[in-house]
């Protein structure tokens, strides 16, 4: 039994590296602007890089799934899970060279090698922890595993700064070295290869999946699903290039005036206000009764926001004004407890919050202007099981194909970052977040139009929205 719980630990440990990476990369890219000095346009090619790798390994194993059947499947979802962590041990471990070579394009080329083995790792990983026990706990343990995600993406951007920077009192921006990411990466580097260790030696169950891939492209048919892709699109997009564009914002003296080293705490709660959502929205999993899930909803978003507080106070951040976030935080839980699960309704509620929310930060300045940008993140929590859910329902044998599809529109990422660091460039990093009103927009649009979609085709809509990014 303790063999199998610290397989267990080994394998949604996966799901903190994938938070712990993508939300530093915010860290990361005003480092790299400054060192190389770059354009943000440039800068942002650390997020085209990285999620580009996504779309990258998804079409490759959609490739040769549709001329070769199943690789995974052959091979074992163990082995592909570890060859995944092996993959982004190697490109953790490529930011050696590339620093010391001070080639910003070799340390694009270590993202994109890290990236690709988490493509792999996501394809294999959540059907692994659906299936490591009883079906009927599965979706607790998925979103257990995506609570993790999240906690890594909340102390990602502290634990990397501190490395990089040391106290984020330092004294300017020239003391750090690009030498300075050799040690997380070896750090990281020998994560990767401990927690592939573990899983390759540990007795994990055989899943085998026998249903016959369809050679077509069937699955474009469903409106629900051409929509949803693009929507995914767009919801990863947004949801990253609000942190992207962060440093640069945040730099403005009518914002904050700070520079790169000083904004490892604002990274932290926005990535932490993604932890909030996804914690109460894991609390459907539980068969609470009405009164008390609506207690436990309002506080456990209170739970996870002094986790975020706690973590950058002791860190040694000035996290003062995270006061001013609160309201923000209620207005959240307001939300997820008049929602309910409907999917569609959900993300409706959410999106035309979100764009109302970045319309105000676009008109007003300090903290109230950041404040409102960075609770995108607590709109965008819980969005990915919605379109997820939405854009499948009602696919039947093309439901995997779907799926598959879906994945790969997290290119998004690697896309909408950089179309706003153009706006940054030619206009100002403030304006710029203009895009972020013009995403939400679209997500609300894509909640009204998949009901009527789902009303022609004679189909309830998910009442899922318990499952996590």
């Amino acid at each position: 039994m303790q063999k199998l719980q610290s397989s267990f630990v080994a394998l949604i440990s996966v799901f903190f590296f994938w938070g712990f990476v993508a939300a530093s990369n915010g860290i990361l890219i005003p480092l790299f602007k400054e060192k190389f000095v770059l354009s943000q346009f440039q800068s942002q090619l650390v997020d085209l890089a990285f999620y580009a790798a996504y779309a990258v390994g998804s079409l490759i194993y959609f490739f040769i799934s549709r001329l070769k059947g199943d690789p995974i499947n052959k091979i074992g979802y163990k082995k592909a899970l570890t060859l995944g962590l092996l993959i982004s041990s190697l490109g953790s471990l490529f930011f050696i060279p590339a620093a010391s070579l001070f080639s910003y394009p070799l340390l694009l080329c270590a993202l994109f090698i890290i990236g690709l083995g988490f493509a792999l790792q996501q394809i294999v990983a959540n059907p692994f922890v659906i299936n490591f026990g009883a079906k009927e706990t599965g979706a607790q343990r998925l979103n257990l595993a995506g609570g993790i995600n999240s906690f890594g993406t909340t102390i990602g951007p502290v634990i990397l700064s501190y490395a990089l920077f040391g106290n984020i009192n330092a004294p300017s921006a020239a003391d750090s070295s690009l030498d300075a990411v050799k040690a997380p990466a070896l750090i990281l580097f020998g994560l990767f290869v401990l927690c592939a260790t573990i899983l390759w030696f540990s007795k994990l169950p055989s899943i085998t999946n026998t249903e016959k891939l369809d050679k077509d492209l069937g699955a474009l048919k469903y409106p629900q699903l051409t929509l949803g892709m693009i929507a995914i699109f767009v919801y990863v997009g947004v949801e990253v290039t609000i942190q992207s564009n962060m440093g640069a914002l945040l730099a403005m003296p009518e914002i904050k005036g700070l520079d790169h080293q000083h904004i490892s705490h604002f990274i932290s709660l926005y990535w932490g206000s993604l932890m909030i959502g996804r914690w109460t929205g894991s609390l459907a999993v539980f068969n609470f009764n009405k009164f008390t899930k609506i207690i436990m909803q309002v506080i456990m978003p209170l739970i996870a926001f002094g986790v975020i507080y706690c973590i950058n106070y002791f860190r040694g951040s000035e996290v003062s004004d995270y006061l001013y976030y609160i309201p923000y935080v209620l207005l959240a839980t307001a939300i997820f407890i008049f929602s309910g699960e409907n999917a569609a309704r959900t993300l409706m509620i959410l999106s035309l919050t979100g764009c109302l929310m970045m319309i105000v930060g676009l008109l007003t300045t300090g903290n109230l202007a950041l404040y409102s940008f960075l609770s995108g993140g607590l709109f965008c929590s819980v969005m990915w099981p919605c379109i997820f859910a939405l854009s499948i329902n009602g696919l039947g044998k093309y439901t995997n194909q779907g799926s598959s599809l879906l994945v790969m529109m997290i290119l998004g990422g690697a896309i909408i970052p950089p179309l706003q660091g153009l706006l940054v460039d030619a206009i100002n990093p403030h304006r710029s977040y203009i895009i972020t009103v013009f995403c939400f927009a679209y997500l609300a649009w894509y909640a009204y139009k998949v009901k009527s979609i789902f009303k022609k085709q004679g189909i309830e809509i998910e009442q899922s929205t318990s499952a996590s990014h």
